[in-house]
């Protein structure tokens, strides 16, 4: 089982259905295609998991494929040695960008044209920026391997990886005419019980200001969704950039829900949308150096710790998403979930 005893009650939170997810979560983003980072990986999971993390988050462009395999060897592994459940365990991951199988090709333009466009999975015309790509087909076909890397029937969240990426190279019509499509593929795969829930998984889209190039709105998503699969539509989850040097999500008023402007974060909420962070610790950039104020009203540990308790700290903040490979950062970075989170009147007092 999760080791829900290592951690704070108030490390589990409300999430999916009846699952309660954990405030952080492991990403399998780092590190090189090869075998040793793969092994690397198989650590880092078991021990996120018997640290109390429940969510495990990648992409089938992640190291080439090679991340969520990893996940579902792992899984598979510590299911069968009872350390965790199937039902225990939210395992997220995305499709969009274009992946390659195990290590980049040599020619990456001839790969993708004899893997996938003489495959007729698509077409060279729904590619933009020579690798990402939304097609109804492709996606279809992305799900589809994404199931058999994992290993699984169904995978808990499935998430349209950058979607902004796209309005950089067609119009917004167009670009909404795509989303449709995809959510309806993505409604398809719910009642097939492929997936679960769906969502967006972004780096510029929700902290872009309103009206500037490559803006996404949360209002219009959920619109389509709607218009897609009805008041009870599955566009469920985001995941965005949130962390110390990047705290638009909280701080700047990038969306617009009924007419008033307001932060991602609030939209997210009045939208019943639950919220991953991504870059928690930035790459690395905040396990160091952290102003003394902020050290003193994060409150003891590491810097990487601090740094992880402020993004599960922040209200309307579902799951702190880490990328580790390490089983010991992991251990060290992870012990910060035997502490609550801090409080709305502590996680205030920072910015006074």
């Amino acid at each position: 089982m999760v080791a829900s005893g290592v951690a704070h009650p108030a490390h589990f939170k409300d999430g999916l259905d009846e699952l309660s997810l954990s405030s952080t979560g492991l990403g399998t983003y780092l590190g090189g295609n090869d075998t040793l980072t793969d092994g690397l990986y198989r650590g880092a999971i078991k021990q996120a998991i018997v640290s109390g993390c429940n969510v495990l988050d990648s992409a089938i462009n992640y190291r080439c494929m090679r991340s969520e395999r990893v996940i579902g060897e792992t899984l598979s592994d510590l299911m069968r040695e009872g350390i965790t459940a199937r039902d225990e365990i939210l395992i997220s991951t995305k499709g969009g960008f274009i992946p390659f199988d195990g290590v980049p090709p040599r020619d990456p333009q001839a790969y993708l044209q004899q893997t996938f466009v003489m495959a007729e999975i698509m077409s060279s015309a729904d590619v933009v920026a020579d690798c990402h790509c939304m097609a109804p087909a492709y996606l279809q076909h992305q799900l589809k391997t994404s199931l058999s890397n994992l290993g699984l029937s169904c995978i808990d969240v499935y998430c349209l990886h950058n979607p902004e990426v796209q309005l950089d190279h067609v119009s917004p019509d167009k670009f909404f005419s795509r989303m449709r499509e995809a959510f309806a593929v993505l409604e398809a795969a719910v009642a097939q019980r492929h997936i679960r829930v769906y969502g967006t998984a972004t780096w510029e889209g929700y902290r872009a200001k309103i009206g500037t190039s490559g803006h996404l709105s949360l209002e219009a998503l959920v619109k389509i969704a709607e218009e897609v699969g009805g008041k009870d539509h599955h566009f469920k989850v985001i995941q965005l950039p949130y962390n110390l040097g990047m705290p638009e999500a909280l701080a700047e008023q990038t969306q617009v829900l009924n007419g008033s402007a307001m932060s991602f974060l609030e939209a997210a909420k009045a939208l019943d949308l639950y919220v991953m962070a991504s870059a928690t610790i930035l790459h690395g950039q905040l396990t160091r150096g952290l102003p003394v104020q902020l050290r003193e009203g994060l409150g003891d540990g590491t810097d990487a710790q601090r740094s992880i308790q402020f993004v599960r700290s922040t209200p309307g903040m579902g799951t702190a998403l880490i990328g580790m490979k390490q089983s010991d950062h992991v251990r060290e970075n992870l012990a910060v979930v035997a502490r609550a989170p801090l409080s709305f009147e502590q996680f205030a007092s920072l910015f006074q």
